[in-house]
């Protein structure tokens, strides 16, 4: 999946964060912090076609309904998009 903006993530204090690089600086309101989940699917945008590949990496990983899993990440992507990020 592709990305519009430039972010690091980075671990602080046992967090993730999105930290915004480049341009996206000036079009950001500061850090973002990521749930477990979020990370977990941060991490695949790069190599993911599609969020069929993020749901299928999900469940091999967690213990989870495919359907909530499926919300999960539909919501995820959704605010990703939303900010302009995806």
């Amino acid at each position: 999946m592709e990305l519009k903006k430039e972010f690091l993530k980075r671990e602080v204090a046992g967090e993730s964060f999105l930290v915004p690089i480049g341009k996206t600086i000036y079009d950001s309101n500061g850090l973002y912090l990521l749930t477990e989940l979020g990370a977990f699917i941060w991490d695949r945008l790069p190599e993911a076609r599609d969020s069929q590949d993020i749901l299928q990496a999900v469940l091999a990983e967690y213990e989870v309904d495919e359907n909530i899993a499926r919300a999960d990440v539909d919501e995820f992507l959704d605010k990703l998009r939303d900010m302009g990020i995806l």
